[in-house]
């Protein structure tokens, strides 16, 4: 299977579940902005990839917006320079409304993450020459306050459910990509990832989340994101690497 083919199986399979309190609306920015996700995928998900980052799942200003992993509109649209359309989610939240390549918000995650991709790589032919990212799980998962409830928060049985399908998506888009390492954003995707992929040749390990909810990613995530990929055994280009030695 494409990329493209594990991304629409994943979302048939994710649409038919159900969620309670204190989630009241769940979006699937697979299905509303599957336009843009595809472009994402057929740009730079072709050929086999060195490295793939996993991330948890939809940010309400990145992904929510745009369908791509950690997909802070500035980086996509001026960076990436992707587009596509993306139409509302079946249930909007009214504090949360999706506006795609047009929304005025910026999501701290992605701004941090895809600024280390520019900044180390230049540009997205050569981060995308052995990179790949991906979210282990697609869907957002909103309470009644707009607040996002991340996947590791839901009640057991629900969160089961995710993962059922969530782990067949990883493992078939590993089986795609063939990468050596596979390294996930935060402890939540390092966990699923070593679930999912215990038997798969590959080299796991874990770089910190950039949420800004992270006390410790707030003193330079971008340093420490480096550092924590090298010491996975990752070679980045020299001046960055430079750079981090020095500060």
């Amino acid at each position: 299977m494409d990329l493209a083919s594990i991304a629409d199986a994943l979302a048939d399979d994710l649409t038919p579940l159900r969620f309670g309190d204190p989630v009241t609306h769940v979006y699937n920015p697979l299905l509303y902005a599957r336009d843009l996700h595809h472009a994402y995928l057929k740009r730079f998900g072709k050929g086999p990839r060195e490295v793939i980052l996993v991330g948890m799942n939809p940010g309400p200003w990145g992904m929510v917006q745009t369908g791509v992993p950690f997909g802070e509109v500035a980086a996509v649209r001026d960076w990436m320079k992707l587009t596509g359309k993306v139409d509302a989610p079946t249930r909007e939240h009214p504090k949360v409304s999706v506006r795609g390549l047009g929304c005025p918000r910026s999501e701290v995650s992605g701004r941090r993450l895809w600024g280390w991709a520019r900044d180390t790589f230049k540009t997205p032919r050569r981060f995308f020459a052995r990179f790949f990212v991906v979210n282990y799980c697609p869907l957002a998962f909103l309470e009644e306050s707009g607040r996002n409830r991340t996947p590791d928060k839901l009640p057991a049985g629900e969160r089961a459910a995710v993962i059922q399908h969530c782990d067949v998506a990883l493992r078939r888009t590993v089986e795609r990509l063939k990468p050596r390492f596979v390294i996930g954003v935060g402890r939540f995707a390092e966990t699923r990832v070593r679930s999912a992929l215990t038997d798969m040749d590959v080299t796991i390990g874990r770089i910190l989340h950039p949420s800004p909810a992270s006390p410790a990613a707030n003193r330079g995530w971008a340093a420490q994101a480096t550092a924590q990929l090298i010491d996975c055994g990752v070679k980045l280009p020299v001046a960055n690497c430079g750079a981090v030695a020095v500060g």
